[in-house]
C-alpha cells in the first residue's frame, strides 16, 4: 500500500477532512453576521445557560481551555460577551452574553438554520443525527 493509499484509507484523515469541509460550509454562512462557527456555538451555549465557566465551555465544545480563551477574545472585544467573576465564587470567571451578544445571536440564528438546511440537503438528515450522537 502506498503512502497515498494509506492516507485515503485512514479514518482519522477522512474525518478531519470532512470536519474542515463542514466547518467551512457553516462559516461561509455565519460570515454574513461576522461570526465563526465556534463563536456561534459559544454565544448559543452561553445564551442557554446564562453564565458559563471556561471549564464548561471547554468540555461542551470539546476544546482546550486556551483555545476557548482565544475564541472568546474577539467576542469580548466586540462587546458580545462579558467575562467576570462568578456570583458565588469570585475566584472563578464566567462568560455572560451582553445585550449586543443576544442581538448578534438573534441575527445569526436564521443564518445558522440556512447552514443546517444546506448540510441536510448535501449529506442527509441521517448523517447529521449520527454525528450529533457521537459523544
Amino acid at each position: 500500500m502506498t503512502a497515498s493509499e494509506r492516507l485515503l484509507a485512514c479514518n482519522c484523515f477522512a474525518s478531519r477532512k470532512a470536519a474542515r469541509l463542514i466547518t467551512k460550509m457553516y462559516e461561509d454562512h455565519l460570515a454574513r453576521v461576522g461570526l465563526t462557527s465556534t463563536q456561534f456555538s459559544i454565544l448559543a451555549y452561553v445564551d442557554e445557560i446564562k453564565a458559563a465557566s471556561m471549564k464548561d465551555l471547554a468540555v461542551t465544545l470539546a476544546m482546550e481551555r486556551t483555545s476557548v480563551i482565544r475564541a472568546l477574545q474577539p467576542l469580548a472585544r466586540d462587546g458580545l460577551v462579558a467575562i467576570g467573576p462568578h456570583e458565588e465564587d469570585a475566584r472563578r470567571n464566567v462568560v455572560r452574553l451582553t445585550d449586543a451578544g443576544s442581538a448578534r445571536l438573534a441575527q445569526a440564528l436564521p443564518v445558522w438554520q440556512a447552514a443546517q438546511a444546506e448540510f441536510e440537503r448535501r449529506f442527509g438528515t441521517a448523517l447529521g443525527g449520527q454525528l450529533r450522537g457521537v459523544g
